[in-house]
């Protein structure tokens, strides 16, 4: 009788033992992730913030110019629009993220189609102040680079955390854990800016 009530008791804390290893380490892995998808947030605000300042300098330019600031003007108001944004709830939802993704691809890409379009005009290209933020520009695309690949990383430890033993215990009895979706880029290398020669000929 005692030998049963032992093997019992050892079995209930033995699987209590396993099961509080996800007590604390699937939270701990969550949280992590929508901090970095904060940060890959607050990079892509600052990529947006800096359109005022473009738009200051490439009102002076041609056109054409002006053409390609109006379809940058008009990504930058879908990517930013309150409805496509995501919140840490949302990161387990691979069609808001792709939403979210297709809406900032499109604004990085007419980004980079009017950096092209300047690269034409060496009148800007002598300005100071499109010196200065096409370096922003190039230091805040790095960023969002960074940000992304900190972000899939995290997404990567919290998927793994929720499916490996013991912790699946308890991210699916306790947490109901659901799996993130790691940002990827709509169109292969999207997510990268394209390399300009800002050089005179």
């Amino acid at each position: 009788m005692f030998k049963r009530l032992s093997t019992l008791l050892a079995l209930v804390f033995g699987s209590l033992a396993l099961a509080s290893c996800g007590i604390n380490s699937v939270p701990a892995a969550e949280e992590n992730a929508k901090a970095k998808w904060a940060d890959v947030e607050a990079a892509f605000q600052q990529r947006a913030n800096l359109l005022g300042n473009l738009q200051e300098i490439t009102m002076a330019g041609s056109e054409e110019e002006r053409a390609t600031l109006e379809s940058v003007i008009e990504a930058r108001a879908s990517a930013t629009r309150p409805e496509i944004q995501l919140s840490g709830e949302d990161l387990s939802d691979p069609e808001a993220m792709a939403q979210y993704q297709q809406a900032q691809n499109t604004f990085g890409g007419a980004l980079s189609r009017l950096m092209v379009v300047q690269e034409q005009y060496p009148e800007l290209q002598s300005q100071a102040n499109f010196g200065r933020m096409m370096v922003q520009i190039e230091g805040i695309e790095s960023r969002i680079r960074v940000a992304i690949r900190d972000y899939n990383e995290a997404v990567r430890q919290y998927n793994t955390t929720i499916r490996t033993f013991p912790d699946t215990i308890g991210a699916n009895i306790i947490h109901g854990a659901e799996p993130m979706v790691p940002y990827e880029a709509v169109t292969e290398g999207a997510e990268v800016a394209e390399e300009l020669d800002m050089r005179s000929e």
